[in-house]
């Protein structure tokens, strides 16, 4: 028979509940008062009101009314609470053994050195105002008899997004867009960018080019559509433009590439009471897998790790690495405050109804995905990653924003966990969807990638993180991912517009 329960922790308050269990059900050794959904939890003993209350060893908030042995924990019960934190920097710090076994993918290799997992042609914009005209080029250009004869180049990515004028031209807003659209701009995925703006924007596009070329190889043209004398010339004049970046693009060809290039951006977005138990520790395996190779896995969404930073803070490898991540929490917490916002506005509706409770308990679930590798560095929102290992970058626990700030960071490929099934893509970089049950997963196979339900089933961690390596490996290769087959990856550019 199937477990209808999990408990993971020893000295754990509450229980998980497998299965949809009915009030007078016996489990973990208690009688249940009342009907426990799936994913939910349920007391393991009578807690009185302000008992701090565990799930993974750890506090994930404290009871806010009296608690019976079997009662549904949740919401009505259960509350935010005093969660201080011994940071303990790098006490926990154990590095990872290295690889024996050389593994390589077939990937695209640059001209400064790093490689993509996939051939774009992008159509970035400096400013909203550009928007619509560089959809215009892009959707001319694929009109064209030039761009159907092409066979190596994957498609042409239009950027637009609602930012680049109406802002201040020298404050933290500023330079987190400025650093994402230059990220962008570098990606490994693209073979070349076209950069249109309207003219007379906040962000100019002679401050985005810089003294220096903007791409390494040289595959870069740029233009207002003021100084080409409006929309129909733009268009006429990005199509050229974009077929002389395709010719040096359709020459780009696959070659075996270290996996040690890889730099995935891990994700998890609708998460359920599930997400802490499969998919995230079992990519968590295959994070250390691919870190253990060479590569690079970013972590980010700091909302979403508040409460549980010191689980981070023990493996970082320097005070500096340490101090870094716990600027970026202050710094959140005062956001905010000056926002009257709160840190506890996450989890969402649809998480509660998953099963979590508090942002405490959905964070350590979230960290999960980072295994158990050294912290090697911390980045601010699409700051350039310059070291190989787990890395943290700060992002708001927007999924479409974290993932923008990620592929701006560097990333090649995403891998992005859901229990409660959130449907996206990231042109021009590839999202690996990971199931966290098997119920959803048979109801959306049409956009799941991976089954991680399995896990309840016997299957161990190491074994889906194996598997869920093997597939980072295929996937970089060419293979195609359910979202890039259903044409996800237009819409989800989404700049981190602070404020």
């Amino acid at each position: 028979m199937k477990p209808d329960h999990i408990i993971l922790a020893a000295d754990d308050d509450v229980a998980i509940a497998l299965a949809d269990l009915p009030a007078g059900h016996v489990a973990a050794g208690v009688t249940l008062t009342t009907a426990v959904p799936r994913g939910h939890k349920f007391a393991r003993h009578a807690m009185a009101p302000g008992t701090q209350v565990r799930r993974y060893g750890q506090i994930i908030g404290q009871a806010t009314a009296a608690i019976a042995a079997g009662d549904h924990v949740h919401v009505q019960n259960l509350g935010m609470s005093d969660h201080a934190q011994d940071y303990a920097i790098g006490a926990d710090l154990r590095p990872i053994t290295p690889a024996t076994e050389a593994r390589t993918f077939m990937g695209y290799r640059r001209a400064d050195g790093r490689a993509g997992t996939r051939n774009y042609l992008g159509v970035l914009t400096s400013v909203n105002c550009s928007g619509s005209v560089a959809r215009f080029i892009a959707e001319a250009a694929e009109k064209t008899d030039w761009f159907r004869a092409l066979r190596n180049v994957d498609g042409i990515v239009p950027i637009a997004h609602s930012s680049g004028c109406g802002m201040a031209g020298d404050n933290e807003g500023y330079e987190t867009l400025f650093r994402t659209l230059q990220g962008y701009a570098r990606n490994p995925n693209f073979a070349g960018i076209l950069l249109v703006g309207l003219g007379c924007e906040v962000m100019q596009i002679p401050a985005l080019v810089g003294q220096a070329r903007l791409r390494a190889d040289g595959q870069f043209h740029h233009m207002t559509i003021q100084e080409q004398g409006g929309t129909r010339r733009t268009v006429e004049r990005g199509v050229e433009a974009l077929r002389d970046l395709a010719q040096v693009a359709e020459r780009c060809t696959r070659e075996p590439v270290p996996v040690s290039e890889l730099v995935i951006g891990m994700q998890c977005g609708g998460s359920d009471g599930y997400s802490g138990i499969t998919a995230n520790p079992a990519l968590g395996v295959a994070s250390d897998l691919l870190v253990a190779h060479g590569g690079t896995t970013i972590l980010s969404e700091t909302s979403e790790i508040y409460g549980a930073e010191h689980l981070l803070t023990r493996r970082a490898v320097s005070a500096e690495v340490g101090e870094k991540l716990l600027s970026r929490i202050r710094w959140w917490e005062d956001y905010c405050a000056r926002n009257k916002g709160e840190m506890n506005n996450n989890p969402s509706p649809g998480n509660k109804r998953g099963g979590l409770t508090t942002i405490l308990e959905k964070s350590l679930g979230a960290v999960a995905k980072g295994g158990s590798a050294p912290l090697e560095g911390v980045y601010l929102f699409a700051e350039p990653i310059d070291r190989k290992g787990f890395v943290f970058m700060d992002s708001p626990g927007y999924d479409p924003c974290s993932v923008t700030g990620q592929v701006a960071s560097g990333a090649n490929l995403i891998v992005f966990t859901t229990g409660r099934g959130s449907v996206s893509g990231y042109k021009p970089v590839p999202c690996i969807k990971v199931a966290t049950n098997s119920e959803m997963y048979a109801r959306m196979d049409e956009d799941m990638d991976i089954n991680t339900g399995d896990i309840l089933e016997g299957v161990t961690l190491e074994d889906k993180g194996r598997e869920m390596f093997e597939m980072f490996i295929r996937v970089a290769s060419g293979e195609v991912t359910k979202s890039e087959a259903l044409g996800f990856g237009g819409a989800e550019f989404v700049p981190w517009q602070i404020g």
